[in-house]
């Protein structure tokens, strides 16, 4: 079993151009897929020291699928465009330069008519009653309650 990665043995800048990332297969889920014969491949760019953060670059070829959201992810278009829609319906386009947030523990469906390459920041949620301590931090760290608490 490989040694766990200490904070002091990680360089303090990761940097790569995401052209140059190695991609490897990252096959989806075959009971995700709705129509086509998509295929997908990601390359891994970096992950926090506490490992609850990510960055990656992912690619996949034309078809339609569900896709569920297990992080937090903000996407960059790079190349090419998807058509989404979100579990409530909502439908939005993506295009190169776009920006996009997609919450954690949801499902969205993907269309991919020919390319889509995206920049993925993924990031692990807190468990619940640890976010709700953390909400509550920031409330009475906010310039509102500051003046409200006195």
């Amino acid at each position: 079993m490989p040694r766990p990665v200490r904070a002091s043995e990680m360089p303090p800048v990761v940097s790569a151009h995401s052209g140059h990332l190695a991609l490897k297969p990252a096959p989806i889920n075959p009971e995700w897929i709705i129509r086509g014969t998509p295929v997908a491949r990601v390359g891994d760019h970096s992950t926090s020291t506490d490992e609850a953060s990510s960055t990656a670059v992912w690619d996949c070829t034309a078809g339609e699928f569900r896709w569920y959201f297990g992080w937090d992810e903000t996407v960059v278009i790079q190349e090419g465009e998807v058509h989404v829609t979100a579990a409530d319906g909502t439908e939005r386009t993506l295009r190169a330069g776009d920006i996009a947030y997609f919450r954690g523990g949801t499902w969205a469906t993907w269309r991919v008519d020919d390319y889509v390459r995206k920049v993925a920041f993924l990031r692990k949620p807190f468990p619940e009653p640890l976010a709700t301590l953390y909400r509550i931090r920031n409330a009475l760290r906010s310039p509102t309650a500051t003046s409200v608490l006195g």
